[in-house]
Parts: structure tokens; C-alpha cells; sequence
């Protein structure tokens, strides 16, 4: 009895031990069970028993969240393994209105890249029915405004849609979304494509979409075809609305057709449809582009008068287009007026009104806007600094805008070719032409480009100080470097050959000139004919503008200027020979210049040879009955002269007409 109850203690532990390993192996040896099939989540929860709607939005998936939260944590090559564990570990697939809804996240907006791998790995999904059109819909929107602009992700995913045909019929939002995508992009077939699928689809477009196809068809520059959409919004019983309006008006800027816009608004008006602010804007920037800027000045006091917000940018047109026109006190008006509405004037509205002012050569307002826009909070930028070291260059002011140059420098403001082009015209004009060629050759050391404004500053400081071998230097490196030689560069370089009586080296470069085809201006022609009448080769000159004749570019003042030159050097009777050889072609001598010269005869104490020219006049007496008042007045200037030096005259004409035409009185 005792033996078995030994060994039953002995062997009993035994025994459960050996039970206990039975039973932990026993799973293992038999085999595994199924495991539940994936669930296909939604992106809301199913409380059909707790509410009248199914899948109420009110209660988002708990996995909505940890599903987007994995998509933004991963980068696109590791996505789709991440997504596939992470399914695999919960079992759990994701549907397609899953997918859609996701692609809708805002934070997943601004990471096209991680939505595209999103969208390519949620279709390899087992047994996974196909995108729906939600989900291209809102993948394309995340592409078209992305910074890249992923066009050809896009023409993919569209290809995509078009391949699959009736599976993805056509839903209005959807249809409009695509429009207003591809329009953004430009992609104009596909858009075409999109709106015949509506058509064929039997979606009739609301306005909304006709607004985004016209928007789409005006950004991508085609107006005609946007035109032909706004006529069959009509015929299809869809009024146009303002933004209708403003869209295709907005084409028309871009197109510089301004006379159309103009007609819209008047047809919007007759219509009764209420221009808005971005009407009016639209319409200033068609103005604007044309240099019509009274037009725009007329469409903001219209705006005023209406009472409608005027935007920045409106005021900021205003301004500029009368600072153009060399209205610096109206602009500055028109900047009072914005400040006074709440809006706050931007760096660049003082930056054009500061300029104005030193162009109109008002420098204390310029420096007085210049210090306001400080104590305004606003920080100058390079713009504006360059703007006011041209002002301190035209003033005389060099210290001072050498101090501002190297403030700037000092300061981190961009210094660029502008602000040397200044100080080089200052210092040149100032006579120190060894300063003006340091910061030329400064300038060319820090890496920048000199322009034909610079060039021809430091070509004139060098021409104005007789250095003329140097500007001739100077204007062969701008030819080799391919900057452009204007016809004010041809202009001083001339006037400094002709003052250092290289006279055949100016004529050859006024030659070259014209080959260039370059057109003289007045100033160029009174450069070339200075030089030549001081030079004794009047007729050099009577003959080359002679040749400028069947050009059309014969100066007016050409004659005027000639025999002023002629006169003030004493040279009288080649300045009546020039006089007569006009009047031997038929042409008449202005009446300034018949006075220009009686006036230098009379200082030169030539008074018979004024009586002369006086008497001249009367060869073609009753040309013009209206002007004998100016033959009277030059023949009693002459009197008066003669009576001073004791002159005695036995004849004088004081009836006689004047043979100069009225309009040059």
C-alpha cells in the first residue's frame, strides 16, 4: 500500500508536468486555424441603428487618422510596404471611398508625391474594385497645385479615366473640379476632352463650371474659343454672371484688346449686371498696358464715386500711370487718399513717386517721401536707394550719395549696375572722370554687366574732358563686349571728335551710324552739323541733310540750328547763303531764324547786312498778308540799332509781309 502511495507522490509531479507541456504543445501540433478574411474599412462609421443617414460624417473611422498620419510619416519609396504591413498586421483593406476621402486630407494636400504612392499602392490591394472617380478627381487637384505642376502625372491619370469609359461616368462637382484643375495647368485638350464627356454624359454644365472652362480656356491664352463658350452660355439658358464677365475681360488685358473690354463693360451695364472691383481692376491694367493712364484715373474716380473697395493694386496703377505722365502732386494725392482708406502704401508706391519727383527735379519732396516711407515702417530696398543716389548725382550731391553707396554695401542692400551707372554719370558730368572710370572699373571687378547707359556715361565724362582717345577706346570695348552703341552714344562721341577737330573720324562714325541703321535724332544731326558748319564745311552738312530728305527723318529745327551755329560764330554770309539756298528750293525760312540772325548782325555791328536780309523779304512780298507785323518788327529792331550807332537810312520797309509761314509765328 505504501509503494503505491511512494510512487504516486513521487511520480505525480512527474506526471502534471508532463500534462501541463501536453497542453502548451497541443496548439502547436495540430494545425492553425483561418484567419478572419480583411475587413473593408470606410472612411466613416456605419450607426445606421443609431441615425436616420448612413455613414453619418459626424463620426470619421478611428482609422482615417492612423492611416494618413502613416501616409505623412513615410517617403515614397518606402510607402507601399509600410501600407501593406500595416493592413496585414489589423486586417484591414482600404476601400475606395477610403482612398478618395484620404486623398481629400489637407495636410496630404501639400505632399502630391506621397499622394500619388498613396493612390498607386491603395489599387494593388487584393480583390480592390478600382478607384473611383472621386479619388482621380481629387489626386488631379493635388497635382494641379502642387509648385511643379505634374503634368504629365495628370495626362496619365486622365488617359486612365478615359480607358475605363462607363465604369466612371461623368458627375457634375466632379466634372467641374477637372476643369477648373486642368484649366489652372493649361492643359487644354484634356479639358476639351472632360467637357464632351460631360456633353456625352448627358451633365448639363451649371454656371460654375462654364465660369472654370472659361477661366481655363483665358489662362491658357485661348480668348477666341473662350468668346465661342460665352455666346453658348446663352443659347444653353445659362446667364453670365459678373465673373463671367470678368474672365473673358481678363482675356482681353492679357491680349491687349482694350476696346473689347471696354464693350463688355458697357454690354454688362445694359444688362444690369453691376461691375465689381475686379472689373474695374481688369479694365486699369488694360489701360495701363496701353499707356492710356487718364483712362485709369477716370475708372478710379468711377470706382469712388460707386463706393467700391478699391484694391491695392489699383491704387498702386493710379499712382504709377500719373507719375509717368510727370504728375508726381496728383500721385502723391492719390497715396494720401489710400492711407486714408486703411490701406497701407507699399515700398514700391514710394519708390515710383520719389523717382517722379526727382525727375521733375524736385528734390526736397523726393527726400521728404524718402524719410516718410522710413518713419512709415517700410524698408527701402535696392529699387528705392538706387532711386535716391540718382537724385543726390543729379543734384550735385556726390558726398552724400557716395555716403549711401557704402551705407548700402555695409548694410546687405543689393547693390546693382544701376546705382555705379548713377554715380559714374554724376562724377562724369562733375568733371572728375578719373573717379567715374574707378567705379567703372569697380563695377566690372564685383562681376557686373555695364549696360549702354554706363557706357555712354563714362564715354561723354571722357569726350566733355577732351580725353578723346579714351572714349574711343571705350566705345570699341562696347562693340566687342555686344553692348548696344544707341544713337546717343554715336551722338557725344561725335561732338567729342568734332571739338578735337578730328572731323573725318566723326563723319566716318556718323556714317557708320547710318549703316547700322541706326535713326539720327535732332540732337544727333545738330551734333554733326555744328561740328561741320565750325569746321567751314557748311555745305558738307546742307548736303547730308539733303539725303536724310527721302528718309523722312530730316530734323524740323535742322536749318534753325545750322544758321544759329553759323551766326554765333560770326560766319553771316554762309548763314544767308544757307538761307537762301532754302528758299531756293522752295521752301520758307521760319521767322526765329530770320531773327536769330538779325539779332546776331545787330550785335556784331553789321546793321547794313540786316537791312539787306529785311529787304530780302520783300522778293515774295503777299505770301502771306496775315504776318507783315513780323517784317515790322525785325525792320524796326534794325532802326533802332542804326539810330544808336548813327546809321542813316534813306529807305525802309515796314509794310511789306514776311515771306515765313504763319505757323512758325
Amino acid at each position: 500500500m505504501l509503494r503505491p502511495s511512494s510512487l504516486r507522490s513521487t511520480s505525480s509531479p512527474r506526471v502534471l508536468f508532463s500534462s501541463s507541456h501536453a497542453v502548451a504543445r497541443r496548439p502547436r501540433a495540430s494545425a492553425p486555424s483561418p484567419l478572419p478574411p480583411p475587413e473593408w474599412i470606410e472612411p466613416f462609421l456605419d450607426v445606421s441603428d443609431l441615425t436616420r443617414h448612413r455613414g453619418d460624417p459626424r463620426n470619421p473611422s478611428p482609422w482615417f487618422p492612423r492611416v494618413v498620419s502613416l501616409v505623412l510619416a513615410s517617403v515614397p519609396g518606402s510607402l507601399p510596404s509600410d501600407l501593406a504591413s500595416f493592413c496585414r498586421r489589423f486586417l484591414i483593406r482600404l476601400s475606395p471611398a477610403f482612398v478618395s476621402h484620404s486623398l481629400r486630407s489637407s495636410d496630404l494636400r501639400h505632399r502630391p508625391d506621397l499622394a500619388l504612392a498613396f493612390f498607386r499602392w491603395a489599387a494593388t490591394q487584393k480583390k480592390y474594385p478600382g478607384h473611383n472617380l472621386d479619388s482621380y478627381v481629387a489626386l488631379i487637384d493635388i497635382l494641379s497645385s502642387s509648385d511643379n505642376k505634374e503634368t504629365s502625372q495628370i495626362k496619365e491619370l486622365i488617359a486612365e479615366i478615359r480607358a475605363r469609359g462607363n465604369l466612371l461616368p461623368a458627375a457634375p462637382s466632379a466634372a467641374t473640379s477637372l476643369i477648373r484643375s486642368l484649366g489652372s495647368t493649361g492643359m487644354v485638350e484634356e479639358l476639351l476632352w472632360v467637357w464632351r464627356w460631360m456633353k456625352e454624359s448627358g451633365v448639363e454644365p451649371s454656371l460654375m463650371c462654364y465660369n472654370c472652362l472659361l477661366d481655363g480656356l483665358v489662362n491658357s491664352m485661348f480668348v477666341d474659343s473662350a468668346e465661342k463658350v460665352f455666346e453658348a452660355m446663352e443659347a444653353n439658358r445659362v446667364r453670365p454672371d459678373v465673373v463671367s464677365y470678368n474672365t473673358l475681360i481678363k482675356g482681353y488685358s492679357k491680349l491687349g484688346r482694350t476696346q473689347k473690354a471696354v464693350d463688355r463693360l458697357v454690354e454688362m451695364q445694359e444688362k444690369k449686371i453691376q461691375p465689381d472691383k475686379i472689373t474695374y481692376l481688369s479694365l486699369m491694367q488694360c489701360h495701363y498696358s496701353d499707356g492710356e493712364f487718364h483712362e485709369c484715373l477716370v475708372l478710379y474716380h468711377e470706382m469712388e464715386e460707386k463706393g467700391l473697395e478699391i484694391p491695392t493694386h489699383a491704387y498702386s496703377l493710379v499712382i504709377s500711370g500719373l507719375c509717368k505722365e510727370g504728375k508726381p502732386f496728383e500721385g502723391m494725392a492719390v497715396l494720401e487718399s489710400m492711407v486714408r482708406r486703411g490701406c497701407k502704401a507699399s515700398v514700391a508706391n514710394y519708390t515710383v513717386l520719389i523717382d517722379s519727383f526727382v525727375k521733375s527735379m524736385n528734390e526736397d519732396h523726393a527726400m521728404m517721401l524718402f524719410e516718410r516711407m522710413k518713419n512709415d515702417g517700410l524698408e527701402p530696398d535696392e529699387v528705392t536707394y538706387g532711386v535716391i543716389i540718382n537724385c543726390l548725382c543729379k543734384t550735385e550731391k556726390l558726398d552724400k550719395a557716395m555716403e549711401l553707396f557704402k551705407f548700402c554695401k555695409e548694410n546687405g542692400v543689393l547693390v546693382n549696375a544701376i546705382f555705379y551707372s548713377s554715380l559714374i554719370d554724376g562724377y562724369g558730368k562733375a568733371g572728375l572722370v578719373d573717379e567715374a572710370q574707378g567705379l567703372f572699373n569697380e563695377m566690372v571687378e564685383h562681376g557686373f554687366v555695364p549696360d549702354s547707359y554706363c557706357y555712354n556715361a563714362l564715354i561723354d565724362a571722357f569726350g566733355k574732358a577732351g580725353r578723346i582717345d579714351e572714349a574711343c577706346a571705350l566705345f570699341k570695348r562696347m562693340e566687342m563686349e555686344g553692348c548696344d552703341q544707341t544713337v546717343y552714344t554715336y551722338t557725344i562721341l561725335m561732338d567729342g571728335l568734332f571739338k578735337k577737330h578730328k572731323n573725318e573720324e566723326a563723319l566716318k562714325l556718323w556714317n557708320m551710324m547710318i549703316d547700322k541703321g541706326i535713326t539720327p535724332t535732332p540732337a544727333a544731326f545738330r551734333a554733326l552739323s555744328k561740328g561741320l558748319c565750325l569746321s567751314g564745311k557748311f555745305t558738307r552738312a546742307c548736303k547730308i541733310l539733303d539725303e536724310l530728305a527721302p528718309m523722312g527723318i530730316v530734323p524740323e529745327t535742322a536749318h534753325e540750328n545750322m544758321i544759329n551755329v553759323l551766326c554765333k560764330a560770326g560766319r553771316f554770309e554762309q548763314a544767308c547763303q544757307l538761307a537762301d539756298g532754302i528758299i531756293g528750293k522752295g521752301r520758307e525760312v521760319p521767322g526765329r531764324v530770320r531773327t536769330i540772325m538779325i539779332n546776331a548782325l545787330r550785335k556784331a555791328g553789321n546793321a547794313d547786312l540786316a537791312f539787306k536780309l529785311v529787304h530780302r523779304s520783300a522778293d515774295i512780298a503777299s505770301l502771306d498778308p496775315h504776318i507783315s507785323r513780323s517784317l515790322t518788327n525785325q525792320a524796326s529792331m534794325v532802326t533802332e540799332y542804326a539810330k544808336e550807332t548813327k546809321f542813316i537810312f534813306f529807305k525802309m520797309v515796314q509794310t511789306k509781309p514776311c515771306f515765313v509761314s504763319s505757323k512758325y509765328e
